[in-house]
Parts: C-alpha cells; sequence; structure tokens
C-alpha cells in the first residue's frame, strides 16, 4: 500500500455469516473512515470452526466482493477473527538473568522472558495467539508495567497466554488461501469486539464483553488495563432459532423469522397471537410459547457466561459490567435479562465514531469487524509489504504477536 493511499481492512469470520469492513486512512492522522462494508452468509463452519475449507472460501470471497465495489479498493490482505472453544487463556510467568546490574531492558530480554514463561505451559499442537504481560519484577520492584529503558540483573514476567488449536489455525489459514487474502495477523474475535467497544475507562476499572454469535459467545475479562481472561461457549443465536424450528414446528428460515421480529429475551405478562408471512403464507404462532423456547435457551447461555466469569474470579465484581456484542445482543430486551441474570449493569455495544459510510456499521454484530480493522491500522506500520506469496498458519499467528498490546495501547496513556 501507499502511504498516501493507505486502507485498513477487518474480515470477521463468523460460523454463520462472514463480516468486511474497509476503511481509508487518513495519512496525517492515522484516523480511518469507513469506505467498504460487506457481508456474506457462511457455510462450511462448525462452533467457530472450519470444517469444509470451501464454505468460508466462498463467503470471504463475496463478502470481500462487496466491501471492494463499495470502496473501489481491492483486498489483498486483512486482519482476521479466530474463534472457537479450542481458544484458551492461561496464566504463566517465568525469570531470566538479563545481565549486569547497569545492564537497561531491551526488547530482546521482553521476547526471551516471554518464551521462558510460555515454555512447557502450551502444549506442541498450539499456537500461541498473544502473550498479555499482567506485571513484571525487576530485582524485586514489583508490579511494574513496562520495563522496557529500566536497568537491572534479574526479571520476572506475570502473564496470560492465549493459544488456539494449530490444525484450526491452518485450516482458516487456508480458507483465507483459497479466497486469495493474506492474513497479516489472526485475533479472538472477542477481543476484535473488546476494541471496538470498550474505552479507558472500562478497561481499567473492570469490564467483561460477551460477544455473542450464531454459533459461540466469547468472555473476555479486562481489568486494570489489561486482559485476565478469555473463554468460548459453543452457544450461539443459532441455538435460539433451531430451539424455536423444533418448538414451533417451523423451518429454519421462519424460526428466525419469528426470532428477529417477535422474540424477547424478557417474557412477556399477557399471550398474544403473532403473524409471520412466509413463503406467500401467513402463520401465525403464540408468543408464550416463544418466550418459553427463546427463555430456556438464554438461561443455559447466561448460566455459562456466569461460570466463565467465576473462572476468572470476577463474578459480580466487575464495576464497568457487561457489554454485549455480536448478532445475538440485537435480541430485544437482552440487556435487561443479562443484567438480572449475572446481577451486573449491561449494555449493548455498537461501533461508532466513524465517518464514510460508518451508518452501516453501527450495529452491534459489526464490533468485531470494526475492531479487526482498527487492529489492521494499528498493525499497518510494521507489517511486512504485501507480495502476492502466502503465508502459512503459524507465520500469519506469529504476525499478529503484540496485537493485544497494540489494541489496549489505544486505552494507555
Amino acid at each position: 500500500m501507499q502511504e498516501q493511499n493507505r486502507y485498513a481492512v477487518g474480515i470477521d469470520v463468523g460460523t454463520t455469516m462472514i463480516r468486511c469492513v474497509v476503511g481509508h486512512v487518513d495519512p496525517a492522522t492515522g484516523t480511518p473512515t469507513i469506505v467498504g462494508v460487506g457481508q456474506a452468509p457462511n457455510t462450511g463452519m462448525r462452533k467457530g470452526t472450519v470444517v469444509n475449507l470451501a464454505g468460508p472460501a466462498h463467503a470471504i470471497d463475496e463478502a470481500l466482493g462487496e466491501a471492494e465495489r463499495m470502496s473501489g479498493y481491492e483486498v489483498n490482505d486483512a486482519t482476521m477473527s479466530i474463534n472457537g472453544s479450542h481458544i484458551l487463556s492461561t496464566k504463566a510467568d517465568g525469570m531470566i538473568a538479563v545481565g549486569m546490574a547497569d545492564h537497561e531492558i531491551n526488547s530482546e530480554d521482553l521476547r526471551r522472558i516471554e518464551e521462558v514463561a510460555t515454555t512447557g505451559k502450551v502444549p506442541a499442537n498450539r499456537e500461541i495467539l498473544e502473550v498479555v504481560p499482567h506485571s513484571y519484577i525487576l530485582d524485586g520492584q514489583t508490579g511494574i508495567k513496562d520495563p522496557l529503558g529500566m536497568s537491572g540483573t534479574r526479571l520476572e514476567i506475570d502473564a496470560n497466554v492465549i493459544s488456539a488449536l494449530s490444525p484450526y489455525v491452518s485450516s482458516l489459514q487456508k480458507a483465507a488461501e483459497m479466497a486469495t487474502v493474506h492474513p497479516n495477523a489472526l485475533v479472538v474475535s472477542v477481543l476484535a469486539a473488546a476494541k471496538a467497544s470498550l474505552g479507558e475507562q472500562q478497561i481499567e476499572s473492570g469490564v467483561a464483553v460477551v460477544d455473542i454469535g450464531g454459533a459461540t459467545t466469547g468472555v473476555a475479562v479486562f481489568e486494570e488495563g489489561d486482559l485476565q481472561y478469555v473463554g468460548i461457549i459453543p452457544i450461539g443465536g443459532a441455538n435460539i432459532t433451531n430451539d424455536l424450528a423444533i418448538g414451533l414446528k417451523a423451518d429454519p428460515e421462519l424460526a428466525e423469522k419469528v426470532k428477529v421480529t417477535h422474540a424477547v429475551a424478557v417474557s412477556r405478562k399477557e399471550n398474544e397471537g403473532v403473524s409471520v408471512k412466509h413463503g406467500g403464507e401467513v402463520m401465525s404462532f403464540s408468543t408464550q410459547d416463544i418466550d418459553e423456547i427463546v427463555e430456556a435457551r438464554l438461561e443455559e447461555l447466561f448460566e455459562a457466561v456466569q461460570k466463565e466469569l467465576k473462572k476468572a474470579g470476577r463474578a459480580g465484581q466487575l464495576p464497568s459490567g457487561v457489554v454485549l456484542t455480536g448478532g445475538g445482543a440485537k435480541l430485544k430486551g437482552i440487556a435487561e435479562y443479562a443484567k438480572e441474570q449475572l446481577g451486573l449493569a449491561v449494555r449493548v455495544g455498537k461501533p461508532g465514531g466513524f465517518g464514510g459510510v460508518a451508518d452501516q456499521i453501527e450495529e452491534p454484530q459489526f464490533a468485531t469487524a470494526v475492531g479487526l480493522m482498527l487492529v489492521d491500522v494499528d498493525d499497518a506500520n510494521v507489517r511486512q509489504p504485501t507480495t502476492g506469496k502466502r503465508i502459512n498458519g503459524a507465520k500469519a499467528v506469529k504476525q499478529a504477536s503484540g496485537i493485544l498490546s497494540k489494541l489496549l495501547s489505544r486505552f494507555k496513556a
């Protein structure tokens, strides 16, 4: 890309939908303006992972084509999402000797201590997506956030390691290759959604992002300016659709219409009849039947979310509450329902503050794609130029090193 005409692209590879956002980056301010948006239904994925390469490859191509026609820019590379319950958040620590007393800590020291901290903590069949340092100790001095440039002889680290199964990383990479897209980095979906929907004060005081996708729900907990925990639940909005299809004896397409137009998260007091036109016929259903089906699945989902918050040690203890993103966050009354179930303040997060065709992305289902585009903006200056050659999955992950640091750097002074 030429500096005077720079673009950033985010591709959200969801189980049921692929979404793409293209931003034109102002060379003076580095601020993106939304110039292209595209989306396409996806097949060939299950619970966030690729099970048939042709499906997501075709959907990526379709979504990119729509965004390219709108922006007039041919997309060759992008920052892409990775998802699935195989993604793990693991605590790690390590210690290294760095030299004489007057030795200044440099980037090589930081790379070396991250390697020491992760050795033996992450199995050989997993790729490290990110090492998130919580704090460093330098010669007994605790609570250091960034030791770069400080002097000392012994450096210790307490970190959070985010990893994914290597075969799933490889499959996602191959699907991108089939769509002729060069992945600049792979970022966990819920972390990208956090970038587009959180503010500095929230990340500092304590907040969780719950990204409700089609087949999975991601939970990310932030506190004291750092990521504390990531977990992926294999339940999403498609489960509600399938439950409605079974309970109402309707096909999935009709069940989706019922969910979008008539489902609510909080049960209604009065039982009413609702009608939906489908296939030339008008079908009628009871709101009581709809409410019972939706409530049963939501109860299961938010019990699982609460378990993830307990694993993070933050259940009921997040001053800034919970931010809901993803297509599932569009369900009517879901913020009120989540507030009751989790005992925390809850709001629906929507990307905003962009120029161009930004009105098309100011919805919770676009939070991940917008966050990926913002990561792509941050990573553009250190990226290797696109040469037309494709990189393998492991290299894509290695290029993602430091992505979360860039994600959070925007919120730190």
